[in-house]
This record gives C-alpha cells, structure tokens and sequence, in this order.
C-alpha cells in the first residue's frame, strides 16, 4: 500500500515546484496581451485572434520554466531512480561534470519543442472555447436578465473551463503521447546526443501500436484536465470578479 501510494505521487515534489511560478507567467503575458489588444470596441473577430495570441505567448513563457521540471517530473513518474524526483534531478545535473553544462540545458529541456507544439495549440483551443463559452453566455444573459455585460461568476466560469479543457485535453492526446515518449529517453553520460526525433518517435508509436497508440491514457487526462480547468479558471475568475476586473 505504501508503495502503491509513493507510485502515485511520484514526481510531485517537481510538479508542485514548477506549477505556481509557470502559471504566474502565463497570466502576466496573458492578461498583459489582452489589455493592450483588447477594449470595449474591439470586433469579436479582432478578440478570437487576440485570445489565440495571448494564449501562445503566455503559453511560451510558462513553458520555459515548466518544461525543466516535467522533465524530472515524467521521468520519476516512470520509476527511474525509484521514483525520487530529487535523484531523478541529480542525474540530470550530474552531466554538468561528465558532457558539459550545454548538454545538461539540452537534458534539461528535453522534449521542449515538443512541449510547445502540445502545449500551444492545446492553450489555444482551451482559451478560445472559455472566452467564447463567457462571452456568448454572458451576452444571453444580459439580453435576458439584465445582467452587467461581460460579467460571469466563477462557478460559471469554472464550468465553460471544465468543458473548453476536456476539448482541448482530447484534441491534443497525440501531442501529449508524443512529449512523454521524448522525455523519458534518458541521455546515458558520455553517450551520442543523437537520438529519436519527434517524427521518428511518431512513426515508431504508430508501427508498433497503430493509431490506438497515439491516444492512450486518452480518459484520464480529460478527465484530470477536465477537473483541472475547472479549479483554475474557477478560481481566476472568482479573483478577476473580486478584484474588479473590468477586462477579461
């Protein structure tokens, strides 16, 4: 049971470090991008390109600081090391002396650009679909009711978050199969930087489990993602509506 426990929690001293700074990052960029392109006048066609923008640069900056620590994360996840995310660190570190500081940056950020490409069109699905869930929601009812434009409260918004993730989370399955993969192929000291890129790591997936293969663990990331959305953009919303944002 104690095993089973530590299993399953694996990583979690990594995941815990790099959530909160990550997402300080996105939402700086996020909302920072917005105000500057976004007012009262602006078309809804004008928005949706404005949300799809903020989302992939806020999306970048996040990335730079998560990418490291899902490295750790995955790989202790994975068992190596026994599931340490500390021991799982130090090999990472330990290339430093063997192969140089620049391959342990490249180990580091291992899978990074395959990160971006999950991560980006994942946030912008996921963005786009909670601003317009918002946006058409709160325009009914304001139509109906009265209700202050733009104005949704954050059980609302933690419900069109749940929705806009559980889409996204399922669209972008293969991306995710494909970052997992990539990160787990650990460099061995002193070995050839050379290894399986993103198309060949692709095509190895497919031969050898066909398209199933690029959808699994399909059901628990929407649904971890789907819980996720809701909590997040919950709570972002309730913080927005209690600081009195006037901007979404």
């Amino acid at each position: 049971m104690r095993g089973t426990l530590r299993s399953m929690y694996a990583g979690l001293p990594s995941a815990l470090l790099g959530s909160m700074p990550s997402a300080a990052s996105f939402f700086v960029v996020y909302d920072g991008v917005k105000r500057e392109m976004i007012d009262n006048d602006t078309p809804a066609s004008q928005q949706a390109y404005a949300h799809m923008l903020a989302s992939s640069l806020g999306e970048i900056a996040a990335c730079a600081i998560r990418v490291p620590t899902e490295v750790v994360k995955q790989r202790a996840q994975a068992g190596l090391f026994g599931g340490s995310t500390l021991l799982a660190f130090q090999d990472i570190l330990g290339l430093r002396r063997s192969d140089g500081y620049t391959t342990m940056v490249r180990e580091l950020y291992r899978g990074g650009g395959v990160t971006i490409m999950r991560e980006i069109p994942f946030t912008i699905i996921q963005f786009s679909l909670w601003e317009y869930f918002k946006d058409s929601y709160s325009k009914r009812q304001h139509r109906r009711h009265g209700r202050q434009p733009g104005m949704v409260s954050a059980t609302e918004s933690a419900l069109f978050g749940s929705a806009a993730g559980a889409i996204a989370a399922g669209l972008t399955t293969p991306l995710d199969v494909l970052k997992t993969r990539i990160m787990l192929e650990r460099k061995e000291s002193g070995a050839s930087s050379e290894r399986a890129g993103a198309v060949i790591v692709l095509r190895q997936i497919r031969a050898q489990e066909g398209i199933a293969g690029l959808f699994r663990g399909f059901v628990p990331r929407v649904g971890w993602i789907s819980t996720g959305g809701a909590i997040f953009l919950g709570t972002y919303q309730y913080i927005s509506n209690m600081l009195g944002s006037d901007w979404r």
